[in-house]
């Protein structure tokens, strides 16, 4: 005896397979058309690893820029390739009272400023003296010079701390720096510590001729076209000393002429044998 289950079951088969030709028996010959349907495309992705939510987002560092970006530029407000009568001026200077060190082939000039007390605070500046050095009228270099009673006591990595602070991390070479302008005599330091980038360098070094500090800031440009100006000033200098040393004795022999003049005159007309 066949179960009801299975008299259903073939019912609904026989059912499926008469639905065409029902459906066929709709359509009318003129509007029956050829259906072709294109095989199905099927692509084979690679699987990716699934990964729990906690570990599968990953950011590489970004480094943001500092806030606080080391400026190298200047030495306190003073900054390189400022004009002589704006470094005068907030040194409460005058520009007249620049040095002339050389005329040619560029003019050179050095400008010394000693800080005051500050208005602003009960302690007085640690630094004795500042000379100011510029090429063509642009601040190419300053060496500051610590008052030894206000650094005594003071180690070399408590000035480093110290520069660091507003520098940057700074290196230690093994390196000498000259910084006299004229060049008639050297002052060539030895380097205990070393802030630069490709621009400019600031300079510690420990005074050799007494118990303090100092430090050299320049701008690498223009302290090597000063450098050049410096080397040829002095090579001119060199070339047209015999002719300035005739013209120097010219001059004071002109003098004593003048003044043996005077006296004669001054004197004859007393003069009793």
């Amino acid at each position: 005896m066949i179960s009801m289950r299975s008299i259903a079951i073939s019912i609904f088969w026989a059912a499926l397979s008469a639905a065409p030709l029902i459906c066929a028996q709709d359509v009318k010959p003129s509007e029956a058309r050829l259906i072709i349907q294109p095989p199905a495309f099927i692509q084979e992705l690679p699987l990716q690893p699934r990964r729990a939510y906690g570990l599968s987002l990953r950011a590489d560092p970004v480094m943001a820029p500092s806030i606080d970006a080391q400026d190298l530029s200047r030495y306190r407000d003073f900054q390189f390739g400022m004009d002589l009568p704006a470094i005068a001026k907030l040194a409460d200077a005058k520009p007249s009272e620049a040095k002339v060190i050389h005329q040619r082939p560029a003019l050179i000039q050095e400008l010394e400023w000693h800080p005051q007390l500050s208005l602003t605070s009960s302690q007085a500046d640690p630094v004795r003296a500042i000379f100011f050095s510029f090429y063509n009228g642009e601040l190419f270099r300053v060496v500051v010079n610590y008052d030894r009673y206000k650094t005594e006591g003071l180690t070399t990595e408590d000035i480093v701390e110290a520069m660091s602070a507003r520098y940057g991390t700074a290196t230690r070479p093994a390196a000498e720096i000259t910084f006299s302008s004229s060049q008639v005599y050297n002052d060539s330091e030895v380097v205990i510590a070393r802030w630069e980038d490709s621009q400019y360098s600031f300079n510690l070094y420990r005074s050799s001729y007494q118990p303090t500090f100092g430090m050299v800031g320049f701008s690498k440009r223009l302290d090597a076209l000063a450098r050049a100006a410096v080397a040829e000033a002095i090579r001119l200098d060199e070339q047209d000393a015999p002719q300035r040393e005739i013209a120097r004795q010219t001059e004071q022999d002109e003098k004593d002429r003048a003044e043996e003049g005077k006296a004669r005159l001054a004197n004859k007309p007393n003069f009793r044998p």
